[in-house]
Order: C-alpha cells, then structure tokens, then sequence
C-alpha cells in the first residue's frame, strides 16, 4: 500500500514538473533543463592600448599592452604582467592561464610590451616605468585601486618585474608621460627571472658559462649593445660594476615592496642561483620576501602552467594588495604620486 501510494505521489510529481517546464519559453518534450549557477563575472579585454610613445631619430614607436577589466564596479587592484622573450622579444599576449586567473580574481591584468635587444638598458625599465604611470593616470577609466599596483614576469620579464619594485623612488628610470604619477609598485612576482646579469650561467657546465662570457650574448647585448662599427662588442666580465647596476641585484637598498621569486631547480638556461641570489640580499635587508624552489621544473615548461603556481600567485597578491573580492565597492580613489 506504501509503495503504492508512493508511485502516485512519483507520479504526480513528474505531472507537476512537466506541467512547470511547459511553461517555460523555448521548452519541449524531452529538453533537458539546467539550473544556473552565478560564479563568475565578466571580464572585459581592451587589446591594443597604446601606453608609451617613443620618439626615435627617424620615427616614432609606439608601446602596446592589453588590458582585461572585470566588471564589477569596483576600484581594483592592478596588476601588469611582462613577458619573457630572451631580452629579444616581448610577446605580451602569452600566458594567457596565468592572466586569466588574476582576472577571475578580480584583478585589472595588464599586458605590456617594451622594448628589446637592439635597444640598451635601462630602455625596457623606462617602459616599465611608463607602463605603471600610464594605468595610474587611467586608474578610473579602468577601474584601478591606484595605490595598489603589483608586476609579474617570467625570464626577462621577471627580470623587468624585480627591477620594477628594486627601483622604488629611483626617478632617473622615469622618462615619458604622465611624470605627474608615481613609477612605484606594491608587489613583485618573478618567475625564473634575472637578478644578476654578471652571472646568469651561475653554477653550469664550463661550455654553458663560456657562453655568457661572450659579448653576443644577450645580457651582454642588452648592456653593452652588438658590435658596430669600430665598436666589437663587449662582454659582461668587461665591466662587472656596469652588470651590477643594470641588475635588480644592485638596487636593493631596503626599500623593496613584497617580493615572490620562484626559480625552478632544474632551469638550463636561467641558473637557480639567480633568485636565490635576491632572496638572499632582500633578507639581509630585510625585507618581505619569499622564495619557493619548483623541483624539477624548467625553464618555462608546462610545470608553470599548473593550478599549483598560478594559485600561489593569485594568492600573493591578494595578500599583498587587498582581496578584489572582498574589496566593499567605494567612491573611485583619484590617481596620484604614492
């Protein structure tokens, strides 16, 4: 009698269901229905921003990056992300995972490029520089928090990262626009990035270190510069106080914004000894700082592509800079030096 009456009541409750559906525009016998689940916002994405005009002899360069917005209303922390390439490239548009992931966070995710290998130091920490400015003079057409603005960088654009926060308040890097707004960052996060450009090739074979000793290599280009003319190059034992000030190395004076430095322990191209190298001087400062040692990984394998890092990245800055999330919506601060 149980079972029977609960049959009917099955039953009755299918009719319901089905008498309901029916209802619903677009629906017909045999659809499938989902419920929605509200998790994620919409992510704006502005390509193409021309942040930095550059005047050369003959013509004019211009500096791109790429911006993704969520749009949530809020006044949001910044992130801008600089690509590795070498020294001899900035493909701003890679590492799509990782920008994504700050994005979904909250964060207002920059891409810049800067320039390369021909061009000397310190031209790619003067677009660095121009790249942080030019968000804070837009900070309320993009929602920006522009007091709370961290760098991100694998290889060479880890370097550039490390450079960005190690030159707090050295205003000789500022050239450009916007020299009304402060160049500073509030967190720094590089992944197998450069930190001393005399020694890159720290702790390699003898064939691997003779390399880094030749004047073509490309820290020693982007030094030093190629060979033209009457000029045949130079290498990096040259002149190893000139490496030292061109390095995030030689600029910690104790004044550094929140570090995180990730070097993976089995990198051929970049030696571990880098980041270690800034942990340690950023300590001896001390400074906040933190240092974590991939097993295994090299230099920009799928290993950094892993939910494992990106989250430790995400996390960082929403420690350092303020969770977006829970960041209550308030009346939009106005750009201005820090």
């Amino acid at each position: 009698m149980k079972l029977g009456k609960l049959f009917l009541l099955t039953g009755a409750f299918l009719v319901m269901t089905n008498i309901a559906n029916a209802k619903l525009p677009g629906y017909t016998d045999g659809a499938e229905l989902m419920q929605p689940k509200i998790e994620n916002g919409q992510i704006d994405s502005m390509s193409g921003i021309v942040y930095s005009q550059i005047k050369g002899l003959r013509s004019n360069r211009a500096l791109r990056m790429t911006v993704m917005i969520p749009r949530d209303g809020k006044a949001k922390p910044a992130i801008i992300y600089f690509p590795g390439g070498g020294f001899t490239s900035a493909d701003y548009e890679k590492f799509t995972e990782m920008r994504t992931a700050l994005a979904k966070a909250g964060f207002v995710v920059a891409a810049a490029e800067y320039r390369t290998v021909p061009t000397k130091y310190p031209a790619l920490v003067n677009d660095a520089k121009a790249a942080v400015r030019f968000l804070r003079e837009h900070a309320k057409e993009y929602g920006i928090d522009p007091t709370k603005i961290g760098v991100l960088g694998d290889s060479a654009g880890g370097y550039l990262a490390q450079m960005s926060g190690a030159t707090n308040g050295e205003k000789q890097f500022d050239e450009g626009d916007f020299l009304n707004q402060s160049s500073d960052v509030q967190a720094v996060v590089s992944l197998y990035g450069l930190s001393d450009l005399r020694n890159v090739g720290e702790g390699f074979p003898e064939e691997v270190r003779v390399v880094h000793d030749s004047p073509a290599v490309t820290e020693a280009l982007l030094v030093n510069g190629p060979a033209f003319n009457t000029f045949p190059g130079e290498s990096i034992t040259k002149d190893p106080k000139k490496m030292l000030d061109a390095s995030p190395l030689g600029h910690v004076d104790g004044n550094e914004p929140p570090f995180l430095l990730f070097h993976g322990s089995a990198d051929p191209l970049v030696s571990p000894e880098q980041s270690a190298s800034m942990y340690r001087a950023l300590k001896a400062k001390n400074q906040d700082a933190k240092y974590i040692l991939v097993e295994g990984a090299k230099h920009g394998d799928l290993a950094w592509y892993q939910p494992n890092i990106i989250n430790t990245v995400v996390n960082f800055f929403k420690e350092k800079l303020g969770d977006p999330a829970k960041i209550a919506e308030s009346k939009q601060v106005k750009g201005g030096n820090l």
